[in-house]
């Protein structure tokens, strides 16, 4: 018995099939090979077609399909991870009325930061737990005030991964983790935002069912089986944001668990237990993938856009030429904790809401021409990475969350010993490393939706854990020392 699991990005579409018993990956592919087209045909415009969506998840398919050599009759349910916040407008007859508005695009921000103004901050980070900022909500009224005859043939409005759904079963439905994404839910009232839609003048109309996220959300089609050599039948039973899906795929769902990434941008998306949010807005909060109204589980979402790119900055223009990461790694370990009294801001790649919203830029801080090679700035680099994830972890403990462990795949940034030694070093958390990604994530969450598992942790107990990390209590006070001069370097920006 196989698990089909589907993660829709904004470069490629992604699927993976994983053998139900075992829990292992039997096949896996991504489509296109080369990165999917954005429409920009604006500055800060951001669109995609829906169709093209599609059209890869069908391409995946059926490689996974023809790699494996799984039979159509052996997978037992489908799960969804994808792009969060984009907005698909579709008609009375499931057509797409115009491409969707994507993640990045940013022509929304000036309608949520009114949203903000007029219906008071309090009242939108106590209901919503966020601005209205970017998010579909406020994109959907972009699309009323701009396009008012498009709105006017608007029957439904999805997230991508509901259009998939959709494609999938013929069925429009959506999850409370997925409304929470777009602004459009209310946790003070347990209930859609009426009071944000009302607003922006929404009809209540345009958003789908609800369904729980761990449940059947619908069945493959005649015509959609046809299209993607699948069963007729086969349920829907997962759907999730990526970043909520991201940490899943990590066996995170517990208060206190933290999900990491760390490639160009860095991402920590932590569960809190209680309904809470960041008074100036820094940081994210939508429901969890286990959220309910009986059990509060939500995900804290901190983005930095200064991570890895700061280290592959150094790696062109201060290491060596032909100096490999793992070299670098080596010769930043030469160096001490603290890099010699170096710190290095690493917000280089624009502005971060952590900060909120300000654009500081990078800055090298601390330098002595008589003492500091090379060997202390690319420590500082990595240290400089560390210290903004320990920022924003203190945002997510100011709001109530105890962190105790750090999930993460074994994947760029977390390749370095010396990035883990240093994290866990400062954050006093454990970090576990994990061979995992986004579609098994989606698939092994379809398992659970279809009660093929009982839990998280039955679902997960093959999950390969590569290494642990512990806080090194005899180095401490070197990293908190660290730690405190770099804050110190950016309050005085």
């Amino acid at each position: 018995m196989y698990l089909l699991g589907y993660d829709i990005g904004s470069s490629s579409v992604k699927a993976s099939l994983v053998n139900a018993e075992t829990g292992k990956c039997a096949a896996s592919a991504f489509f296109p090979k080369v990165e999917a087209e954005i429409i920009s045909v604006r500055t800060g415009w951001a669109e995609q077609h829906p169709e093209m969506w599609w059209a890869n998840l069908k391409l995946a398919t059926q490689a996974v399909l023809t790699e494996s050599g799984v039979k159509k009759d052996e997978i037992a349910a489908i799960g969804i991870s994808y792009q969060m916040h984009g907005l698909v407008c579709v008609d009375k007859n499931q057509n797409v009325l115009r491409p969707s508005i994507i993640w990045c695009d940013s022509r929304a921000v000036p309608y949520g930061e009114r949203a903000f103004k007029d219906l008071g901050e309090e009242k939108c980070l106590s209901h919503l737990l966020n601005s209205p900022g970017n998010f579909t909500a406020s994109k959907l009224a972009w699309v009323k005030e701009n396009e008012p005859d498009v709105y006017a043939k608007i029957n439904k409005i999805m997230l991508p991964g509901d259009y998939i759904a959709m494609r999938l079963t013929g069925e429009i439905c959506t999850t409370v983790s997925g409304l929470s994404e777009g602004m459009f839910w209310d946790f003070k009232q347990n209930e859609v935002a009426g009071f944000l839609m009302d607003y922006y003048g929404l009809d209540r109309s345009l958003i789908a069912d609800i369904r729980p996220t761990f449940s059947e959300q619908g069945c493959v089609t005649a015509s959609a089986a046809a299209e993607l050599g699948l069963k007729e039948g086969i349920p829907v039973t997962y759907r999730a944001g990526d970043q909520p899906n991201n940490a899943l795929s990590l066996n995170v769902f517990n208060p206190g668990e933290i999900a990491s990434t760390a490639g160009t941008s860095g991402v920590v998306y932590g569960v809190n237990g209680s309904v809470n949010y960041d008074p100036k807005s820094r940081v994210n909060t939508f429901a969890h993938v286990n959220h309910t109204a009986e059990q509060t589980r939500l995900g804290v979402l901190l983005c930095i856009n200064g991570t890895g790119i700061l280290n592959s900055w150094i790696k062109r223009t201060v290491a060596p030429q032909g100096v490999s990461y793992a070299d670098m790694n080596e010769l930043a370990a030469q160096a001490p904790i603290g890099a010699g009294g170096i710190s290095i801001l690493p917000f280089g790649n624009g502005a971060e809401r952590m900060l909120q919203n300000r654009e500081v830029g990078c800055s090298i801080q601390g330098i002595n021409f008589n003492q500091h090679t090379r060997n202390h700035i690319i420590r500082a680099a990595q240290e400089g990475i560390v210290f903004s994830f320990r920022y924003g972890i203190d945002i997510m403990k100011a709001m109530g969350m105890e962190v105790k462990k750090i999930h993460a795949g074994h994947a760029n940034m977390f390749l370095s010993p010396l990035f883990r030694d240093t994290l866990a070093g400062v954050t006093g958390a454990v970090i576990e490393l994990y061979d995992t990604d986004g579609s098994v994530g989606a698939a092994k969450g379809a398992g659970i939706g279809a009660g093929l598992y009982k839990d998280n942790n039955e679902a997960f107990a093959t999950l390969e854990k590569l290494a642990v990390i512990e806080p090194d209590k005899h180095n401490k006070a070197a990293y908190e020392d660290a730690y405190q001069r770099w804050v110190e370097c950016l309050n005085r920006l």
